[in-house]
């Protein structure tokens, strides 16, 4: 099955006033309910990265979990979770961050990367890149590299993509909400 991007955006709902009033909250769970829709987005990151030179796959809490773990499995990689504060046994490395509505705290555990891993990073969506941002100085300060950042969502207009580029990160999105 190809990927969609019209089927696939059409999946995506759009929560106004969530989680704070100004907020347009880009909701992808209907994704996991469509079983055409979740095969079309693996699909489409399965053959994407089935042939780059990446060693592990890194997600941010939560709904980047959803799509990364299939992923990590079906490219036989390790998963890497970063989570929120107070999530993860063991002992973890933090970064605070700021959000386009709040700040927030994230966590990876101590050796979960070593120095010349190459990491896909995954999240749900990228807006500012303050979480993107906070998740890739926790995988590069225990040696990680990062071979591209991937979400299902980007909004341009917030201008996270275009920082991560600025940077010299790759960056690749399923679907963009530019100007809406």
């Amino acid at each position: 099955m190809l990927y969609d991007d019209f089927y696939v955006k059409s999946l995506i709902q759009t929560i106004e006033d969530w989680p704070k009033e100004g907020i347009s909250f880009r909701d992808i769970t209907p994704i996991f309910t469509d079983p055409k829709g979740m095969r079309m987005v693996v699909d489409a990151y399965v053959h994407r990265y089935m042939s780059e030179d990446i060693s592990h796959i890194a997600c941010i809490d939560a709904r980047g979990f959803l799509i990364a773990a299939v992923l990590a499995y079906e490219l036989q990689k390790p998963l890497i979770l970063i989570r929120k504060k107070g999530k993860l046994p063991g002992k973890t490395v933090s970064q605070k961050y700021a959000l386009e509505y709040g700040e927030a705290e994230l966590e990876i555990q101590e050796g979960a990367v070593q120095s010349g891993d190459r990491v896909l990073l995954f999240d749900d969506l990228i807006a500012t890149g303050g979480t993107l941002f906070a998740a890739i100085k926790l995988l590069t300060e225990q040696g990680a590299s990062i071979k591209e950042v991937a979400a299902i969502i980007d909004l341009p207009d917030l201008g996270g993509s275009e920082k991560l580029r600025e940077t010299g990160i790759p960056v690749f999105s399923l679907c963009a909400y530019d100007g809406e």
